[in-house]
């Protein structure tokens, strides 16, 4: 058996008109192909991201930028968190930080150029990675880094290619599935204060069954230490407090108060205390995977592969119900005969005939902070056949299925009402010292089951490719072609615990039933059709379409297409060019997930029970703050500037809607590869891209429609009103709701810049030098969240009023990666450069975050044949991140920003010899 590689040329062999449509065919992303002609060049097969007929990166039509493996050795890259936060076309997503709401759960997301983590898709090896949400994100940690070959970023939506949710583009992982030999691994990063990485891993491979097949194994584990809020200064900015477990106590009938301070003495006042320090920064977690991939030879028109990989995350942070200690506020009853009352309390007290007297109490439970630990275990299975029919036809056919299961479970907290309903701490008011603030109330607290989730995927998929040669053949070769048939079946199910099914817990959080799922039939088709070869002024032109015919059973999908032309001028200058459209079907908790309630009073910075992470959503009720249009807020019948208002009593409702329909979404890509002669080891590409996506999918936070709707459009009709409700007695806010409905308009307008040089380094260092640059460029971006406002000019903005998302709240208009590498026989050394371009806030443009840099640096050695050792830190400047005056969303920064500060890591790499 023999396979083939594409050719990595800046253009295809000029050889015969045949020879290029044969190396087109061979090429395939799908195929592994059989030896048909002694005379071809023998080498590996790679897989092309965007296109099932495969051809490199620079001859693509479609703008694909790549790491290699190299450079993820260099970054010593424990989970694929640290890959994707350095490409300067991705937004965080959900991340270490946790800094999300939503069901991300401790996961680490991708969110290319801050459209939506929903709206990215994620291949492993060009096919769809197992979901573990109901908004199909990817838990990009199940992927062991140590196996990647390369990571490939396509620009724009992929729908005919690959099918839905490829809107803002295609992150696929490259799995090294032929290693040969065995490779032991072992990584350790650390940082002042915590946040420390472990990585171990064991990679095999070898041939079986005489050489007619292959098997690549991993086993890795990997664990990241916590990195607390009190371990840097800026975190503790700010800091808020809450009621201590002394407690303050308001007598109802007299209104007499006292507190208890944290000595047990008695106060006229309030006692806090602060918490700050002890919120997780950066959350801990720990992974084990496994994974096996195999391939054999049955005879000479099939091949069996297949693969199944399993990984198992725990992380512990901070979930839906945040991590502020849970404390009382409630009306009860204490008895004159109370022997815990203390004396000095007991004159402020007013008992009625019975010895009773209504007291209010309110204090922390001392049951320390709170945090969700989530337990993920992923699994997909993959198993196909695949040959060459005959020297122009080859086929491929798999079945895939992948399945989440989770359980995340809540500690220090406690069921608030008993079997009866009644209150758990009234009920021991009277019986245990509540006045002490030492009291010991561990028993009193119970581990809670927040929810079982599980997520499936199946995928039947059928290829046949090849070319027209046996037919026919155009003037510049034969016509390759992709002809293929796709079934996939998407489930979830969620069962929450009863605490919180029933709201019987002290967390002001509840959780969705749910049980839904929906499958789609595809027919896809691609053509490859060469126009012109070995032409004046075209050395290659090429005409690539794609078609897809969709049919979903939750929504009527939409037919997906595109067209691109691959142009090489000469040996020096190519141009590429594509038009596509692409759709997004409503996932499973767009469409099927419950409405899920949650107190306003987490999102409130004012109130006791706010969520430092839910910053942003709610800044107070502008008709009360006098912000407000009086006349607006007169028509929708709010009450008088500086009306008392307790967002406690008012609930902030998310989840689905029957009625959503797809995302319709066009995108057009123009390119240039530039690789002069005249330049030895020099290349560039420059691309730029356009996305327009109508029929978003949206949530409009309370922030951002009351603002529009009383400071910005206070008129009559403007239905951004209606996501914020008023009890129609009091006027005071009482529902804000941030459900999914197909509000909003986006358009981005982008380049993408890829620079490289390779060149002998002067001869007083000898050895190679390599300059290396990637950046993105956001030209005009803007959100229309709804038909009636105008848009939001978003480009270069922070903030939630741009972000429609879960995750990523950061709109950079400039983020680039530059690296300059010097190798000297085994020692490789790289500095590199990361920057965040200036952004202002979304809803404040006189509030700036000025640029960030980010320096790193590292070092690599082959000590010897089987041992190499690389070095390195990240930040080596010990950057903090920015501290804006205002939108901040984690810890008075932004959580797309880097908060570990420096760290230093060394990896070392041990490869025995059999």
């Amino acid at each position: 058996m023999t396979s083939y590689r594409c050719r990595t040329s800046n253009r295809l062999q000029q050889a015969t008109k045949l020879a290029l449509a044969v190396n087109l065919a061979l090429c395939s992303p799908l195929l592994l192909a059989q030896q048909t002609d002694s005379s071809a060049d023998k080498t590996e097969v790679i897989t092309i991201t965007g296109s099932r007929i495969a051809r490199t990166e620079l001859v693509s039509s479609s703008p694909v930028a790549s790491v290699d493996e190299v450079q993820i050795q260099l970054d010593r890259a424990v989970n694929v968190e640290d890959i994707t936060a350095k490409l300067p076309q991705a937004a965080a997503g959900a991340n270490a930080t946790g800094a999300t709401v939503g069901d991300s759960l401790g996961s680490s997301t991708i969110d290319l150029r801050s459209l939506g983590q929903n709206r990215t898709l994620v291949l492993i090896n060009g096919s769809r990675a197992v979901p573990f949400s109901f908004r199909n994100s990817v838990d990009v940690n199940i992927i062991p880094a140590g196996l990647i070959k390369r990571v490939d970023v396509l620009t724009g939506g992929a729908a005919a290619v690959y099918g839905a949710d490829a809107v803002a583009g295609v992150v696929n992982f490259i799995l090294d599935d032929k290693f040969d030999g065995v490779e032991l691994s072992a990584s350790y990063e650390t940082a002042d204060g915590g946040g420390e990485r472990l990585n171990t891993e064991a990679i095999f491979g070898g041939d079986i069954a005489s050489g007619r097949g292959h098997v690549t194994g991993y086993i890795g584990y990997s664990e990241r230490k916590a990195l607390l809020a009190g371990e840097r200064n800026w975190a503790m900015q700010n800091s808020g407090s809450m009621i201590n477990s002394g407690g303050f106590y308001t007598d109802v009938a007299s209104g007499n108060s006292f507190g208890i301070d944290d000595n047990g003495a008695l106060t006229t006042g309030r006692n806090t205390t602060n918490v700050t320090g002890e919120r997780l920064l950066i959350q801990p977690m720990d992974r084990l995977s496994a994974g096996l991939f195999f391939g054999a030879e049955l005879n000479e028109h099939a091949e069996i592969y297949g693969r199944g990989m399993f990984a198992k995350v725990q992380v512990q942070g901070a979930g839906a119900s945040g991590q502020t200690p849970v404390s009382v506020n409630e009306q009860l009853t204490l008895s004159a005969d109370n022997p815990y009352i203390p004396a000095a309390a007991r004159e402020l007290l007013s008992f009625d005939a019975n010895g009773n007297a209504e007291v209010n109490v309110e204090r922390n439970l001392g049951l320390g902070l709170q945090y969700t630990d989530a337990v993920r275990e992923s699994s997909q299975f993959q198993f196909g056949v695949k040959g060459v029919l005959t020297d122009n036809l080859s086929y491929d056919l798999y079945a895939q299925y992948g399945r989440t299961d989770e359980t995340s479970t809540l500690y220090n907290n406690a069921y608030r009402l008993n079997n009866s309903g009644a209150s758990r701490f009234a009920a021991i008011a009277n019986s245990t010292d509540i006045f002490n603030p030492a009291l010991d109330l561990s028993s009193f607290s119970n581990p809670l089951l927040y929810a079982n989730r599980e997520r499936t995927q199946s995928v039947v998929a059928a290829t046949l490719s090849g070319d027209s040669a046996p037919l026919f053949e155009l003037p510049a070769g034969a016509v390759s072609y992709a002809l293929g048939y796709e079934v996939r079946k998407e489930s979830g199910k969620q069962t929450p615990g009863d605490a919180f099914r029933n709201g019987t817990s002290f967390a002001g959080v509840s959780v969705f039933e749910m049980d839904a799922s929906f499958d789609s039939k595809e027919w896809y088709a691609e053509v490859l059709v060469p126009l012109l070869f070995d032409h004046a002024f075209a050395d290659q032109l090429d005409l690539e379409a794609a078609y897809r015919i969709s049919d979903y059973s939750n929504t009527e999908a939409e037919n997906t297409w595109k067209l691109g032309l691959n142009w090489a001028i000469n040996e020096q200058i190519r141009l590429r060019a594509s038009r596509q459209t692409a759709f997004r079907a409503p996932n499973l908790g767009e469409f099927a997930s419950p409405i899920t309630a949650l107190s306003l009073a987490l999102f409130d910075q004012t109130s006791e029970q706010f969520v430092p992470r839910f910053a942003g959503r709610f800044d107070g009720d502008p008709c009360l703050l006098g912000t407000g249009n009086a006349e607006q807020c007169a028509r929708y019948g709010a009450p008088a500037v500086g009306t008392a208002f307790d967002s406690s009593t008012a609930s902030y409702t998310f989840g689905g809607n029957p009625q959503i329909k797809p995302e319709q979404a066009q995108s057009a890509t123009l390119g240039l590869v530039y690789t002069p002669s005249y330049i030895s080891g020099f290349d560039a590409t420059l691309d730029f891209y356009r996305i327009k996506i109508t029929d978003a999918v949206s949530q409009i936070q309370p922030a951002a429609a009351l603002k529009n709707c009383y400071i910005d459009n206070p008129v009559a009709g403007n239905p951004l009103c209606d996501a914020v409700l008023r009890d129609p007695q009091t006027g005071l806010i009482s529902t804000a709701i941030v459900n999914d409905f197909n509000l909003a308009a986006i358009k981005q307008d982008g380049i993408d810049i890829a620079l490289n040089y390779r060149f002998n380094a002067p001869l007083m260092l000898g050895g190679s030098i390599r300059l290396s640059y990637q950046a993105s460029i956001i030209t005009k971006q803007s959100r229309q969240n709804n038909a009636t406002v105008v848009p939001t000019d978003c480009k270069g903005t922070y903030g939630n009023a741009c972000s429609g998302d879960f995750a990523s709240v950061l709109q950079a208009d400039y983020k680039h990666r530059a690296t300059l590498d010097w190798n000297l026989d085994t020692l490789g050394v790289q500095l590199g450069w990361r920057r965040i371009g200036e952004v202002e806030n979304a809803a404040d443009r006189s509030i700036r975050i000025g640029a960030q840099n980010y320096l790193d640096l590292s070092a690599s050695w082959q000590a010897s044949d089987t041992l190499s050792l690389t070095a390195g830190i990240d930040n080596l400047l010990d950057k903090n991140p920015p501290l804006p005056l205002s939108g901040a969303n984690h810890f008075n920064t932004v959580s797309d920003y880097p908060v570990l500060g420096r760290s230093f890591g060394v990896s070392l790499r041990y490869t025995p010899a059999f």
